[in-house]
């Protein structure tokens, strides 16, 4: 290898591997909060009559898209999506 490839090389490594860690801490951050949060979301097969009672109104109410119809509702720690009028995922919002 050449010397000036050799510099290539150790400058894209040491450029990118602080990168790759950040995401790599970002992404099990993510998973932890998700886990951590689990119990205080609606559970899949809630109505939406009944994430409404439990939770309260959401903070904002997105139109439905697509077919089946899928809606999602946006609460301050966590976004519930609906098929129909049904949770399919409850996801923490960062």
């Amino acid at each position: 290898m050449t010397k000036t490839l050799a510099t290539t090389v150790a400058v894209l490594v040491l450029t990118l591997g602080p990168g790759a860690t950040r995401a790599d801490r970002l992404l099990l951050d993510g998973i932890e909060l998700d886990s951590q949060t689990a119990t205080q979301r609606p559970k899949s097969g809630q109505t939406m009559t009944s994430v409404e009672s439990a939770f309260g109104a959401p903070s904002q109410r997105h139109a439905a898209v697509g077919e089946p119809p899928i809606t999602r509702w946006d609460y301050p720690d966590f976004s519930v999506y609906f098929e129909h009028d049904r949770v399919i995922h409850a996801v923490a919002r960062h």
